[in-house]
């Protein structure tokens, strides 16, 4: 791709979505015909030819997207504007990579030297099959970009949701819009608890209840039963009554509408111009009205569901000097102390929705939920921090150090990233360590069934790193990979620090007794 000067790019499939768009021009042409001529605002025909011509306008952006580049820089252009950036202020073209139902999307990214991020249209990649393409034209245009420009990496950065270069925004809205929810919920407990009170306490009316207070009191009218609808799934039920008397209908649960019969006497209860109660010979349906704890309940768990994505935001942030294309640790961490702390808070706030530490009983709950929910915090704190390689403790690889020196066979979790003659087809997913040469296995043991030994004395370690986005996300965020160079093939290992630690350390003796044996006389 050296002797790349100039490319362009244009849509997969042009002449198919050129074709697309001629409908819906069709399309359009026929249903304003067809308004014109029948003097409706739409019939069938109408609203097949502008359902075409919606389809067409959403192909129109893409059958016109045109991306270049030569000597001079990018050029972009679309249905509704054109850009050019100059090499010199390109720092780096980077891979996006979005997940879509059981496909990858990948897209080109430019960063420039300001900051800002520049996603080009084209070229795109929607499934395996167009990937080698999309790979070549990538290349060209790196090619271009590293002889008229000054690329930051010598590789292809790629940035996935999991990565530190991912923008957390989505997560940032998404965190206000539950705190903004759980703050609209809890707003109404109180309200809630003031209703129910009330509904509790109302009396049946009498002739001497002043017209203007007859909402608060109890009426009762009679009514007969019509036909019932029951509802399926989502749909409501409903009651009909005779002579649309007190009312046409009522919408009732499920299972009342199951329980009425047609021609059943029944009496209603209003409160407050609703029927809150429908009562008939052998049941009794009555309106749900939510409790002060049920809506205190429902408060708390948006609360508790914001803390997600606010963690999600956290880690980014404290990922913020990393590479844009190395992997950020999981928040599942925090997840899991949100979900301790649901255990002790929502029994709470259902039980005492207005006064949580009105007793002894309570503020012991508090405190203890409260200690709990910070030593919580406290390990995902720590489970969540950024390990830099090399960083392992000395107990974490001293099981595997003694069962090595049993002379019996330690089975590591670990696996070659890179198709080689000792891992086809990345068959592996350990590595096992003892008496005989190290070898890579498609299983955990025992034994060393269909294992095929690891060359150790063409392998050489380059570097140790943490996993990046061009690893896949098949590789666990908390592994690191060593980079090793397999007779001038760059081949990566991947596994936990302390057992690529270990892998690495056996991988030393064990090539140094290879070359022993290779230059015996």
């Amino acid at each position: 791709m050296n002797d790349v000067r100039e490319v362009t790019y244009r849509p997969l499939r042009e002449r198919s979505l050129w074709f697309v768009v001629g409908l819906g021009a069709a399309g359009a042409i026929l249903a304003a015909l067809r308004m014109a001529y029948r003097g409706r605002l739409v019939d069938v025909w109408a609203g097949t030819g502008l359902l075409v011509a919606l389809v067409s306008i959403v192909c129109l952006p893409v059958v016109t997207a045109r991306v270049s580049a030569d000597a001079n820089g990018l050029y972009c252009r679309t249905l509704l504007r054109r850009r050019s950036v100059p090499w010199r202020d390109v720092a780096d073209l980077r891979v996006y990579l979005q997940h879509g139902r059981n496909q990858e999307i990948r897209r080109v990214d430019a960063l420039l030297r300001d900051g800002r991020k520049w996603r080009l249209p084209l070229p795109v990649s929607a499934s395996h099959d167009d990937r080698a393409d999309f790979d070549t034209k990538l290349a060209a245009l790196r090619a271009l970009h590293r002889r008229h420009g000054s690329p930051e990496s010598d590789r292809v950065p790629v940035i996935s949701y999991r990565t530190a270069g991912r923008g957390s925004a989505v997560w940032l809205g998404l965190c206000v819009l539950l705190l903004a929810g759980a703050g609209v919920t809890a707003w109404f407990v109180p309200i809630a608890r003031s209703e129910s009170q009330a509904w509790r306490s109302a009396t049946p009316c009498t002739a001497a209840t002043p017209a203007a207070e007859r909402g608060e009191c109890l009426t009762t009218l009679q009514a007969v039963i019509t036909r019932t609808e029951v509802g399926s799934g989502s749909q409501r039920s409903w009651l009909h009554f005779a002579d649309s008397r007190p009312l046409e209908r009522l919408a009732v649960s499920r299972e009342g509408a199951q329980a009425f019969r047609p021609g059943d006497s029944v009496e209603l209860t209003v409160w407050r111009r609703e029927v809150r109660e429908v009562a008939g010979a052998g049941h009794v349906w009555r309106k749900h009205i939510p409790g002060s704890g049920d809506l205190a309940v429902v408060a708390a768990a948006c609360a508790l569901a914001a803390g997600y994505p606010g963690s999600r935001v956290l880690l980014r942030l404290r990922g913020r000097r990393l590479p844009d294309d190395e992997v950020l640790p999981s928040a599942l961490p925090f997840a899991a102390a949100l979900v301790g702390t649901g255990l002790w808070l929502l029994p709470l706030c259902y039980l005492h929705p207005m006064a949580p530490a009105s007793s002894p009983v309570t503020i012991a709950w508090v405190g203890a939920g409260s200690l709990a929910t910070l030593g919580l915090l406290s390990w995902a704190w720590r489970a969540t921090r950024i390990r830099t390689p090399g960083e392992t403790g000395a107990s974490e690889g001293s099981a595997g150090t003694a069962e090595r020196r049993n002379g019996e066979d330690l089975f590591l979790s670990a696996r070659f990233l890179d198709d080689t003659d000792y891992n086809p087809h990345g068959f592996g997913t350990h590595i096992v360590l003892g008496g005989e040469p190290p070898a890579v296995t498609p299983h955990s043991g025992p034994g060393r069934f269909a294992a095929k030994r690891i060359p150790v004395e063409r392998l050489s370690v380059t570097t140790v790193r943490r996993v990046r986005g061009d690893d896949g996300d098949t590789v666990p965020r908390s592994w690191h990979v060593a980079e090793l160079d397999d007779a001038g093939t760059p081949v990566r290992l991947a596994a936990a620090p302390a057992d690529l630690a270990q892998i690495i350390r056996e991988l030393g003796p064990a090539r140094a007794s290879a070359d022993t044996v290779v230059h015996e006389p």
